[in-house]
């Protein structure tokens, strides 16, 4: 008796654990792609340029030939000059071609010195490349133009 109620709570949990699985798997590749998008924009935020080279892919490639590691000089720079930044994010255009994608966004971006308004607000039409690496999107390639 005692080993069917067991048996009973066992099989029970598995069923229970098997049906949870689906919803703790991976998130589809396009909200990953979004989610990764949120971290690097709170990344710059908080002016965080570890979080921000963790999405840089090796292989990283920006306008006139910056790679990460000037990537990552500017976005200092930007967080020495300014002790608060500001990213607003428009609606995003997602493209994702296996495990590629290409993100169009308009993008405001503010820094300040802590007073109520910025001292610096600028708008910018922003293409980025993504690819896939294991199960982690990284940033592959960006350009920008001014969004005057």
């Amino acid at each position: 008796m005692i080993g069917n109620r067991l048996w009973f709570w066992f099989a029970g949990g598995l069923l229970c654990l098997t049906l949870a699985l689906p919803g703790c798997s991976r998130q589809p590749p396009e909200q990953a792609l979004r989610a990764a998008i949120d971290e690097l924009r709170q990344a710059i935020e908080s002016r965080d340029a570890r979080s921000l080279d963790n999405r840089l892919a090796d292989d990283f490639i920006g306008p006139d030939g910056m790679d990460g590691e000037g990537a990552a000089r500017t976005a200092r720079l930007m967080f020495l000059r300014y002790r608060n930044v500001g990213v607003t994010l428009g609606p995003a255009d997602v493209s994702i071609n296996d495990r590629h994608a290409t993100v169009r966004v308009e993008a405001m971006l503010t820094g300040g010195q802590g007073r109520v308004l910025p001292d610096a607000v600028r708008v910018y039409e922003v293409e980025s490349g993504w690819r896939l690496d294991g199960d982690k999107w990284v940033l592959t390639s960006i350009r920008w133009e001014d969004g005057r």
